[in-house]
């Protein structure tokens, strides 16, 4: 099953309530932290929402 690595590349200062919400959400805590993640609809919908503070790499 493929997995994505994520890592926030950016602050999140400008960022809305919800915004912030979200990328704690995926797990991540500060700049440059990063998790792998499995690859579901949900879990796509979060990582488009926020693509402009996130690097995504596929993970076989």
């Amino acid at each position: 099953m493929k997995s994505f690595k994520i890592t926030l590349k950016r602050s999140l200062i400008g960022a809305t309530q919800r915004q912030k919400d979200s990328i704690r959400c995926l797990g991540l805590r500060g700049i440059g932290s990063s998790i792998v993640i499995k690859d579901n609809p949900a879990q796509r919908g979060q990582i488009y929402k926020m693509q402009q503070w996130l690097n995504v790499e596929v993970v076989k």
